[in-house]
């Protein structure tokens, strides 16, 4: 079944740039209509980059003015005019010598829109090496002039599923990231805090004994 490329992403530019009700934003992203009023609230996906649906191939400008005047219609997911790549078994990805000349231009358009991914995801999607990934990011590739950013999912070369998997999956790695940052950081200000003002005796019962021989000395000198 087919699914939304960036599903937050996606509810954030509809928010932004259509008359859409939230339930009909929901049912197209596969989101509850509640989390869809928590981004349109800035409660949800703080910060998030919003997605164009049309120019990701998602839905057509017909097809959001059809739903616009009707808050009953439904929004239909539009079918790829490129033909669908094979789903990859094992080994590095094949891709087509047609399509190896669009490798650069989607190699940035991936850099420019989804910086989470590595280079290691974006060479098994791509079917490229690091080098090639770090001369675009770079900009020292040798026809660095030449490359323009192409979604890589509307020109036929992946799939909407594996690109989608392979973002969630980053985004997964970050936030685990971003915890164990956040505990390390709160162990490191729980050991820099101090117990006490100044050294304790282990055993301060002992310490307020006091020894009546030394006492006694005392007052005889």
């Amino acid at each position: 079944m087919s699914q939304v490329l960036m599903p937050k992403a996606t509810a954030v530019w509809l928010i932004d740039n259509t008359t859409l009700t939230f339930d009909q934003i929901g049912d197209f992203c596969a989101l509850h209509p509640l989390e869809v009023k928590g981004i349109a609230d800035g409660e949800v996906a703080i910060g998030m980059t919003g997605l164009n649906p049309i120019t990701a191939g998602q839905l057509t400008h017909e097809e959001i003015e059809r739903c616009s005047k009707d808050s009953s219609q439904a929004l239909q997911l539009s079918e790829a005019k490129v033909p669908r790549p094979r789903n990859r078994t094992k080994g590095p990805r094949y891709t087509p010598v047609s399509k190896r000349q669009d490798r650069p231009n989607a190699i940035a358009w991936l850099v420019r829109n989804f910086p989470e991914l590595t280079d290691g995801q974006i060479g098994r999607l791509v079917g490229t090496t690091k080098p090639t990934i770090t001369s675009v990011r770079d900009r020292t590739h040798w026809n660095i002039a030449n490359i323009k950013a192409q979604d890589p999912v509307a020109i036929g070369m992946i799939s909407r599923q594996d690109l989608t998997t392979e973002i969630e999956k980053a985004r997964r790695a970050a936030e685990r990231a971003e915890k164990r940052e956040k505990k390390k950081a709160q162990l490191k200000k729980t050991d820099a805090s101090p117990n006490s003002d100044g050294p304790q005796d282990d055993n301060p019962r002992e310490a307020q004994i006091v020894d009546p021989l030394a006492t006694s000395t005392d007052q005889t000198v």
